[in-house]
């Protein structure tokens, strides 16, 4: 495209200077002919550009068209008058043309009817275009000022930027300067029209002086050639001229719109339906003095026709207006309605609540959800919570399900107590694939991560289902991967959702079957916000809180005389042994990591102790050499296992737990008090000091 534009300038650079030499150069009438319809169509060119500009300066260059279109009419009729005088009145095809088509063998006629193309041209169109432009350039210039003022005030009141501001300025010199050169450039135009007056005489009677020096015929001969090719040649200049001076018109009268000229007479023109149908019956109305009956009619039909169609039109959009307003209307209500209900402080109040868990979805994952589309999530996640009851102890808060317009389409995001903690994308038309290696991953499909667990994945199209369950994928379905993703999330901020709201309706639904247990120890013994905070920290390690019973006496044993929250969850987690071995066994084993005697030692003697608790002082090389140990043990296994359990005397547990927690996520630390008699346990690893 840039290289077309390159050589179109050049071209048009040439073109130019070409036209000068026309004044002087003789040019043979076969390209006398070409130049004539390159003038033609260009004169075409620019009127229908005119028409569909929207704004003058979209077409700033019709000025120097308008002297160049000017310079190539000079030049051609200079041409041609110099074929006419030497060619005993032959200029052409073109000029012979329009000569026998308007002539017809009536000279009289014909030089009047091209006197009065001329006189319309220079007395009406370009006479009022220059006028126009003469005017539009004196007020352009005159309203600079103020344009100027209320760009400042704009860029002060910080409406616009500065690169806005600097945009408006130049579009106000560039149009003062377009109407000042089309005040100019109009001059182009009226000196032309003279100056084709002046060059008919000079065909004409100079032609007619030549026939009867070369001795072409007699006068009558003589005038009727010459007058031909006058007026062929006057046409074939004036017509152009009156294309380009209706062009330069319909450039300075131009006003502010958003739509071209087309649109805004269309638009405009038609928008009274009554008007047309008056017009067409008084149109009718006028055979009565003799006008001629079918064209009268037929005129007054397509009036009054056009209006009733247009009158038609006009209703039914005034409808949709008014619906539209109706329906402006109810939401102002809704919204002075909404304002009134919220005048009332309890009301805001509500504003306030913060859902517990809530995932929101784009639109195209809304048929998932929607139950009247098929969808079964609903009934997934009723499923999920009974599972979670059953496995954990405690019952999760009702998942809120909302669509979002500000999402993707194939987006959900997972938010706890109103924050965003992850999301992903899922294409409702495939499978989440998962190949049985990364060798076997041979099927086409789009790469990604499963969410859940951050396995490298495939989404797999609907027909190739078979293929890859042939070759050992594992397909999951759109609806499954989101409850997983969802599934590992709460179990990771099952913590932060157990409130003491919910404590206290676990504790009712114990007392139906141990009402003294629970009237005896809570909160006499164990107020509900300790309980609280040892169930949560049981929780932050996935462990189990269903056997309350067995939670609440351990706590009655040790609350009195122990208030470090840490020591009574571990005398708890002591007590539930049976159940965190059955968590991490499998076939009554536990694949585990030791923990050497020297790094217990040096938690042990790094511990400080407080009257709020106590904590761990360990110097930074310490941390470092046990940190590195136990990624290097922990790294070595974690593919082989499907837990990561290291194994503790019960005395660091809690210790070493909170400092691996900083550099290792997922992790399980046990002690050996908390590992059931009946299990046994597989050392894959040791850490020790020399391991780093």
């Amino acid at each position: 495209m840039g290289r077309l534009k390159s050589i179109f300038s050049n071209t048009v650079a040439v073109f130019i200077v070409l036209i000068v030499f026309l004044i002087i150069i003789p040019l043979p009438t076969f390209i006398l002919d070409f130049m004539f319809v390159v003038q033609l169509g260009l004169s075409l060119v620019i009127l229908l550009t005119t028409l569909y500009i929207k704004e003058t300066l979209e077409f700033s260059v019709f000025p120097t068209i308008l002297l160049v279109t000017t310079l190539l009419r000079l030049g051609l009729n200079i041409s041609s008058t110099r074929s006419i005088l030497t060619n005993q009145g032959y200029a052409g095809e073109m000029v012979k043309a329009f000569g026998d088509f308007v002539i017809k063998g009536q000279v009289v006629v014909g030089l009047i009817i091209f006197l009065i193309i001329v006189l319309v041209n220079f007395l009406v169109i370009t006479k009022g275009s220059e006028r126009v432009a003469e005017v539009s350039a004196r007020f352009t210039l005159d309203a600079m000022p103020g344009k100027q003022m209320a760009i400042d005030a704009d860029l002060s009141s910080g409406t616009i930027d500065e690169r806005e501001a600097r945009r408006r300025r130049e579009s106000i010199q560039r149009e003062a300067d377009f109407f000042g050169s089309m005040d100019g450039a109009s001059k182009f135009v009226k000196g032309d029209s003279i100056m084709s007056i002046v060059v008919t005489f000079i065909n004409l009677i100079g032609g007619i002086i030549i026939g009867f020096i070369t001795g072409v015929g007699d006068f009558s001969t003589i005038a009727g050639i010459y007058s031909t090719a006058t007026v062929g040649d006057g046409l074939m200049s004036q017509i152009p001229a009156l294309l380009v001076s209706v062009a330069s018109g319909m450039m300075v009268t131009r006003s502010a719109s958003e739509n071209n000229i087309n649109s805004d007479i269309s638009k405009q023109f038609l928008s009274q339906p009554r008007v047309l149908m008056i017009a067409g019956i008084t149109l009718e109305c006028l055979i009565i003095i003799g006008f001629p009956f079918v064209q009268t009619t037929l005129m007054a039909a397509i009036l009054f026709g056009g209006g009733m169609l247009l009158s038609r039109q006009e209703k039914q959009t005034a409808q949709v207006m008014e619906a539209q307003e109706a329906e402006a209307a109810e939401q102002k209500e809704e919204i002075q309605s909404e304002a009134s209900f919220y005048r009332n402080i309890d009301n805001l109040y509500g504003l306030l609540n913060v859902e517990q868990v809530k995932i929101e979805f784009g639109y195209s994952l809304i048929p998932l959800v929607d139950e009247a589309s098929g969808g079964s999530f609903l009934d997934r996640v009723v499923m999920f919570r009974k599972q979670f009851a059953l496995e954990m102890g405690f019952i999760i808060p009702p998942v809120q399900l909302k669509d979002s317009g500000i999402l993707n389409p194939n987006q959900y995001v997972i938010y706890i107590k109103g924050e965003q903690v992850s999301g992903g994308d899922v294409l409702v038309d495939h499978y989440l694939g998962l190949a049985p290696s990364e060798e076997e991953d041979i099927i086409d499909g789009i790469d990604t991560i499963e969410p859940a667990f951050g396995i490298k994945a495939k989404w797999i199209s609907e027909d190739k289902k078979v293929k890859a369950e042939l070759m050992g994928y594992t397909l999951i379905d759109p609806t499954s991967v989101i409850i997983t993703h969802l599934s590992e999330i709460i179990k990771a901020h099952a913590h932060e959702l157990l409130n003491r709201q919910e404590v206290n309706n676990m504790l009712e639904n114990l007392a139906k079957t141990n009402e003294a247990l629970v009237r005896e120890i809570v909160p006499g013994i164990v107020p509900v916000s300790d309980l609280q905070k040892v169930l949560c920290k049981l929780l932050e390690e996935k462990v189990p809180i269903r056997d309350l019973e067995t939670i609440l006496e351990t706590l009655a044993d040790y609350a009195p005389r122990i208030k470090d929250i840490d020591m009574l969850t571990e005398y708890v987690r002591q007590a539930l042994k049976r159940t965190i071995s059955h968590k991490f066994s499998e076939a009554g084993q536990i694949k585990v990591i030791t923990l050497d005697a020297n790094i217990e030692n040096a938690i042990m003697g790094s511990v400080k102790k407080m009257d709020s608790g106590s904590y761990l002082a360990l110097d930074q090389v310490t941390i470092q050499k046990i940190i590195v140990s136990t990624t290097n043990e922990l790294d070595k296994i974690k593919d082989i296992v499907s837990e990561l359990v290291i194994v503790t005397s019960p005395v660091v547990r809690i210790y070493f737990k909170k400092l691996i927690d900083q550099f290792y996520q997922n992790v399980n630390v046990l002690s050996f008090n908390e590992i059931d008699n009946n299990v046994q346990l597989q050392a894959l690893g040791h850490i020790t000091m020399e391991n780093s």
